[in-house]
């Protein structure tokens, strides 16, 4: 069984995230160093092949990648979060490598970091397509059963959609879109995870303060009327 575990990081990173939460969810102590992604050190690119985080050291052996790390901590610790039937193990890894679409393709992000109004209604239609599709598999594989993705327990899919969901209701506080109301299985499947230790506990405190100047360097419509928000007040 390795003895040490050595994760690099950034602090508002989701894919970062992922693996902390599945880090957590086992039980399994573990340090941490943040590196700055706009200031790449040296030595951190000569750890990480593809330039990224997360960087999961074991023991000396360097991991990469948030879905492999992920795959190999469920492998070497309990308890399991892949489904022990194949074919549902097979679906859940289908629906983990939708996350790149869901977040990215565009998806999600692109309405937590809209930058104007007037973005936000072809922002909001694009991730209203994705988290229907979510809909839809929570109907058909899981049934009412939940709260999470496969039903009562935590799974690799939770792992990794919790960080995007979370970043976006941070951001939903702000834009008021609505997104979640005619989604009521991803909605408390959202409600679950935001309400687990393994992920609430998975930023360090300074994330609030970080993620804020994420989407003011972006330029993000969340950011402006969250600041002029406080203005007000």
């Amino acid at each position: 069984m390795p003895e040490t575990f050595h994760l690099i990081s950034a602090v508002t990173c989701p894919w970062v995230q992922r693996a902390v939460i599945m880090l957590r969810a086992k039980g399994v102590d573990f340090d941490v160093t943040y590196v700055n992604l706009r200031e790449k050190p040296d030595w951190f690119l000569a750890l990480s092949p593809h330039g990224k985080v997360p960087v999961l050291k074991v023991d000396g052996e360097v991991l990469f990648e948030s879905n492999a790390i992920a795959e190999y901590l469920d492998e070497v610790f309990e308890p399991r979060l892949h489904p022990a039937d194949p074919i549902k193990r097979a679906k859940n890894r289908a629906w983990t490598d939708f996350l790149p679409t869901f977040a990215w393709g565009p998806g999600l992000n692109n309405l937590s970091y809209c930058a104007s109004a007037d973005d936000l209604p072809g922002a909001l239609e694009t991730a209203r397509q994705r988290v229907s599709r979510l809909e839809d598999a929570i109907a058909k594989e899981r049934g009412n059963d939940g709260p999470f993705f496969n039903g009562p327990d935590m799974c690799l899919v939770d792992a990794a959609y919790a960080p995007f969901f979370q970043r976006f209701m941070l951001c939903e506080d702000h834009l008021k879109t609505g997104l979640l109301d005619d989604f009521p299985l991803v909605a408390a499947w959202v409600d679950a995870l935001l309400a687990t230790d393994a992920v609430t506990g998975s930023v360090p405190p300074e994330f609030p303060e970080a993620f804020d100047e994420n989407l003011q360097r972006r330029g993000a419509l969340a950011w402006s009327l969250k600041s002029g928000a406080q203005a007000a007040e």
